[in-house]
């Protein structure tokens, strides 16, 4: 398969951006290069001007229904050669590949948030997935100066596998009342080496996405361990998501100026 030469991303959002940003940034050698190249990127909301793309990676919305049927659209649309790579954090790449045409070319390419500044990305081949394919994309991320990382086609493959049930315990210890959220992360922050505890991390993936995941861990793994804390699912319920509304876990909204 020839190099990706031109590289199309469906999301605005966190990732969506970020992965666009990757784009400018390392798919040019130069400064000069990479000036020219912000020049060459073009932001749009007709599906149809992905036609001519090598290379198109979805990052919207953690839904498998959402995520099947824009898959429909850019198979539909795509040039045969296109590879149609998902920025899925858990759901099956096999099943996603069902709904087009080409599942040879549907691969699963995993960037960790912010992608600009996180060094890996997790590929997941899907069962029909081609090695053409496959190198194409590992050759993109390495492109991208990521360190890749390859997994199997099971729910939340590696990161989320492990980052999810412990996000998921950090609010059953919240639940439970066995720490106040602040004792929780300062515990796993200095007792662990890590540089954000779980339930802020939570907030700054968006605690939407983190019950979405628990859900497709919880029904493509079918062990009781992996179900939703029921304090996440309120925080849901309530519209508390995270740093992106400004309240979650944490409250990130300013207070109101005294008159």
């Amino acid at each position: 398969m020839a190099e990706t030469k031109s590289l199309a991303v469906v999301g605005g959002g966190q990732l969506g951006s970020g992965i666009a940003q990757l784009g400018v940034i390392h798919g040019q050698l130069s400064q000069a290069a990479r000036a020219e190249g912000l020049k060459r990127l073009e932001c749009t909301s007709n599906i149809e001007d992905l036609r001519s793309a090598d290379f198109i990676v979805e990052a919207i919305v953690e839904s498998e229904d959402v995520k099947k049927k824009l898959l429909i659209e850019l198979d539909k649309i795509a040039k045969s050669s296109a590879i149609l790579a998902s920025n899925t954090s858990s759901i099956s790449i096999t099943r996603l590949a069902s709904a087009t045409s080409r599942p040879r070319q549907v691969i699963g390419m995993h960037f960790m948030n912010p992608p600009p500044v996180m060094k890996s990305v997790e590929i997941i081949r899907g069962a029909d997935t081609s090695d053409e394919t496959f190198h194409a994309t590992k050759a993109l991320a390495e492109r991208f100066r990521k360190t890749v990382i390859c997994s199997q086609d099971y729910s939340g493959f590696i990161v989320n596998r492990i980052l999810m049930p412990m996000i998921n315990e950090a609010f059953f210890t919240l639940y439970t009342g066995v720490a106040t959220k602040e004792d929780i992360d300062t515990g796993m922050k200095l007792g662990t080496n890590q540089p954000m505890g779980p339930l802020e991390l939570a907030d700054f993936i968006g605690l939407d996405v983190c019950l979405s995941i628990m859900k497709v861990l919880h029904t493509g793994l079918g062990d009781s361990k992996y179900a939703p804390c029921p304090l996440l699912a309120q925080y849901v319920d309530a519209g508390r998501v995270g740093r992106k509304c400004g309240i979650g876990v944490y409250d990130y909204r300013k207070p109101s100026p005294r008159l």
